[in-house]
């Protein structure tokens, strides 16, 4: 008989139902904090008004703000992230934004609680794989100071400890785990998502449905787990397109913002497949955006692993509405509905790049979870030239 155990999500409050500002405050106050310190996106903090308006709302509450985040977060800048912090004496950190400024902080938290300072000084930081397929989690020390967030995408990262950080010296993104580093609190408000691009917010969808069909697939999925992310499909296929199709229509967004919440109580806890993990190696190494990759990615994979996990993918079409259906077809379809990109050459990844990609691909830990086995480069580049 299977055995097992269940870490349920690692935040205190999930708050929605609140403007921002409003939540933000009295969640600063319930928690005794008076030192805010806000990281978000530099597209969001000087191209629309949303960070001045929620500053003002705020005001002496904030000691200071980083926006200089990049995609997939370089050491470099979580760095100068961590350096800010401490010379603001902050409190509590606000993080307004996506998976990169997440996972930015997430990292910064580590290097609050640990003392790092440099880029060779998190090298000891990061999770590794041994040679037997063995995992080298290193466990920080709780950091002193904690996150809220507002996320402004549906890309999931505030529901995880983990944080994907590329190391520019070999071009390789590395998963960071803290102690403490996943958000206190999560504050859903839909109407803080209406600057995000479209591009961003419809291809962070389809992450969020990734962790949906990935959980469902995965070597350690259980009832709780597919039960949620079946919801969080129902939930995406409903209103991802509503979303498009009205942009202002705030109750699908919070729906989708819903359905990645849903979806999120796998992260963490049944381990991903092949689309998290090449997708992981095509944002390290191409800076393909990680929405993009499960656009590309994902209809490819079900089909590869679909010798095993055959059961699993019927609920995936049966979540999408159609149990007889092949499920690789309709997330394919889908994914096409929403007019993201669906293949390799759409994102500029080219056949001459599929050695590099293959070779530090059979190195992730989610390719080595993949339930169907990849156990050499050459099955990797076989996924590639399908989705190329």
């Amino acid at each position: 008989m299977p055995s097992g155990s269940y870490d349920y999500i690692p935040q205190e409050r999930i708050v929605f139902g609140r403007p921002a500002a409003e939540a933000i405050r009295a969640e600063a106050e319930r928690l005794g904090k008076t030192r805010l310190f806000i990281v978000t996106a530099k597209s969001l903090n000087r191209r629309t008004p949303a960070i001045a308006d929620l500053r003002s709302a705020l005001g002496d509450l904030v000691v200071g703000l980083y926006d200089d985040c990049i995609a997939h977060t370089p050491r470099e800048t979580v760095l100068e992230c961590a350096d800010a912090v401490r010379a603001a004496g902050a409190d509590l950190i606000v993080t307004i934004g996506g998976g990169t400024a997440i996972d930015m902080v997430k990292t910064v938290q580590i290097c609050i609680a640990e003392d790092v300072r440099t880029v060779e000084g998190m090298d000891a930081w990061h999770t590794r794989v041994n040679a037997d397929g063995s995992y080298v989690t290193p466990t920080s020390r709780p950091s002193t100071v904690r996150q809220i967030i507002v996320p402004t995408t549906l890309s999931g990262a505030e529901f995880s400890t983990i944080a994907g950080v590329t190391d520019l010296r070999k071009q390789f993104k590395d998963g960071f785990v803290g102690t403490n580093s996943a958000g206190q609190v999560i504050i859903l408000d839909p109407a803080m998502t209406r600057h995000t691009p479209e591009w961003l917010w419809l291809s962070t969808g389809i992450r969020g449905l990734d962790h949906a069909i990935e959980g469902i697939c995965s070597i350690k999925a259980n009832p709780f787990i597919t039960g949620c992310c079946r919801q969080a499909i129902e939930m995406y296929a409903a209103n991802l397109p509503r979303t498009k199709a009205d942009p202002d229509d705030l109750d699908a967004r919070l729906a989708c913002q819903q359905a990645t919440w849903i979806a999120g109580h796998g992260i963490d806890r049944a381990p991903y497949g092949a689309s998290h993990g090449i997708g992981g190696v095509l944002g390290g190494m191409k800076e393909v955006p990680h929405g993009y990759t499960s656009c590309i990615l994902m209809p490819h994979v079900l089909r590869y692993n679909k010798p095993v996990t055959e059961q699993a993918q019927r609920y995936v079409s049966a979540a999408f509405g159609r149990p007889d259906e092949d499920a690789a077809d309709l997330v394919h379809a889908f994914i096409a509905s929403l007019g993201l990109p669906q293949t390799l050459r759409d994102v500029g990844v080219t056949r001459d790049d599929f050695d590099g990609i293959a070779r530090r691909s059979v190195a992730s830990m989610w390719v080595r979870t993949n339930p169907r086995p990849l156990p050499d480069e050459a099955s990797v580049k076989a996924i590639l030239d399908a989705a190329y």
